[in-house]
C-alpha cells in the first residue's frame, strides 16, 4: 500500500517541520491539531470523489472502521 506509506511519510514531515519551527516550546494538543488539520480536507476530497453523493461518501470514509469480533 505504497498510498497509505505515502500519507504517513507527509504527516511525519509535516510533524518534524512543526517541532522545528517550535524552537524549544513544549508544543501541546498535537493529537487534535493533526486530526483538524487532516480530517476537512479528508472529507471534502471524499466527497468530490462520490460526487457530493453522502451515502456514498459514507462508504467510502467507514468501510475500514468495521470491527472484527
Amino acid at each position: 500500500m505504497k498510498r497509505s506509506n505515502e500519507l504517513s511519510d507527509c504527516v511525519k514531515r509535516s510533524l518534524e517541520r512543526y517541532f522545528k519551527d517550535m524552537d524549544g516550546e513544549k508544543p501541546t494538543s498535537i493529537y487534535e491539531m493533526v486530526l483538524k488539520n487532516i480530517e476537512k480536507p479528508m472529507i471534502e476530497t471524499v466527497l468530490g470523489k462520490a460526487a457530493g453523493n453522502l451515502s456514498l461518501a459514507s462508504q467510502m470514509l467507514m468501510q475500514q472502521l468495521r470491527i472484527k469480533g
